[in-house]
């Protein structure tokens, strides 16, 4: 697998929990391809994973696709994103997929798409992001004040 930018970075609680992790990408094209576990914790009473979930999923799809493009520069906020759900989503292995359609100087559009390990297709999406650089979105550990001095 090709290095990206991601691979310096600790994935945050909410991306572990959905097991993701990258399978493939080609930076330079605004493409990734991305794995998760569709746990059945996150399935409704039907037994389906819940949209909400999926809808992070795929957030957590389009986003590393620009920060991958951007060499790591650049850290997306999400403004808005549309999602459609076209089947439902049993628990199992889900793969994301997302391509970024135009990198502004400001805003990103991007696709992104969830498929079942079969091959289904689960849900598509677009969003427009907020281009954020990473050094002001990632805030390093913040020190603790110093004790007072004595008078």
């Amino acid at each position: 697998m090709i290095a990206t930018a991601l691979d310096r970075l600790t994935p945050p609680p909410s991306s572990r929990l959905l097991g993701w992790h990258v399978l493939d990408a080609r930076p330079a094209e605004g493409w990734i391809r991305i794995g998760f576990d569709g746990k059945q914790d996150f399935c409704n009473p039907a037994g389906f994973v819940q949209g909400g979930i999926l809808s992070a999923m795929l957030d957590d799809t389009m986003g590393p696709a620009v920060f991958a493009m951007t060499e790591g520069r650049l850290y997306t906020a999400t403004i808005t994103m549309t999602v459609n759900f076209l089947a439902p989503a049993r628990p199992g292995p889900i793969t994301g997929e997302a391509k970024v359609t135009q990198l502004g100087k400001t805003v990103a559009f991007v696709e992104g798409r969830l498929t079942a390990e079969d091959g289904t297709l689960l849900a598509t999406a677009t969003t427009s992001a907020r281009l954020v650089e990473t050094a002001k979105a990632i805030a390093p550990a913040v020190s603790p004040r110093p004790a007072a001095l004595p008078a």
